[in-house]
């Protein structure tokens, strides 16, 4: 290895790689990121999602497995949300792995959260994709941390890692934990953001409609229709089929296309 690598590591990562080139680093596999181009899929990144300053991360077990990376920000603790994924350096990092996969125990994670908030420690929650299961875990830390409401920490999430997808799964037991925590009627005060996006399954962030909305009324008897309330031996006398007969009231016979007038007369129908 030549002098000038040995002395220029990377300055992103510490590890010396042709980062302005778009080499990807063989120990920590971090690489440039790439303007993704129209069209194109969301690429995940090698580094994890900053939700709190310095303090809580959100990301996939592909981040949870570069420890260099995770050193090099300062991470010490790992959530790991799925009992199936490996803790892979025990060693190097405090864990805290949950054992059960189908239901979501927030209070086991809070409490593992906190404490480390606590020691000022950084810490990293991860699932599999670090799109729904270990989002779930953030999102119900910020609504017993901060007080803050579902909507609410959804999208302070969703801002800070796009890729967040809640499954249907997720958002139905997030929605029961907010009621544990805040009751169904309790309005709690909003922080000085407001979510103005959200998933639409839970109907989160959408403006409500200015003035009031008409109510549709039901079991209402519809009005008559004009077939029966006009009958072939009840016309209208005072009904024309145009402007300047005034006089005459004109019934199709059921003969022939002509017309019967006032008078008593009959005269062919104007073919035009």
């Amino acid at each position: 290895m030549r002098k000038r690598e040995r002395e220029n590591p990377c300055g992103i990562c510490g590890h010396y790689h042709k980062y302005e080139e778009g080499e990807v680093c063989g120990v920590c596999g971090h690489r440039p990121p790439a303007a993704p181009a129209a069209g194109a899929r969301h690429q995940d990144s090698a580094f994890p999602s900053e939700i709190l300053k310095e303090f809580l991360f959100l990301g996939s077990y592909d981040n949870a497995s570069r420890s260099e990376l995770l050193k090099t920000i300062g991470i010490s603790h790992i959530l790991n949300t799925v009992p199936l994924c490996q803790n892979l350096y025990r060693n190097s990092f405090t864990y805290h792995c949950l054992q059960e996969d189908k239901t979501l125990q927030f209070d086991d994670a809070i409490q593992f959260l906190e404490q480390c908030e606590r020691e000022k420690a950084r810490v990293l929650v991860h699932c599999m994709s670090g799109k729904s299961r270990s989002a779930a875990f953030v999102i119900a830390f910020l609504m017993k941390s901060r007080g803050w409401r579902l909507a609410q920490s959804f999208q302070w999430v969703k801002e800070r890692r796009p890729q967040v997808q809640l499954s249907d799964g997720a958002q139905q037991q997030l929605i029961g934990y907010e009621t544990k925590l805040f009751g169904s009627n309790v309005s709690m005060p909003a922080p000085s953001f407001a979510p103005a996006d959200s998933f639409p399954s839970l109907g989160f962030g959408f403006p409500k409609p200015a003035g009031d909305i008409q109510v549709p009324t039901f079991n209402q008897q519809a009005p008559a229709s004009i077939f029966e309330r006009v009958s072939p031996n009840n016309f209208p006398s005072s009904f024309t089929f145009g402007a300047e007969r005034t006089n005459e009231a004109k019934l199709p016979d059921s003969n022939n296309f002509s017309v019967i007038n006032s008078s008593g007369g009959d005269s062919m129908m104007d073919s035009s």
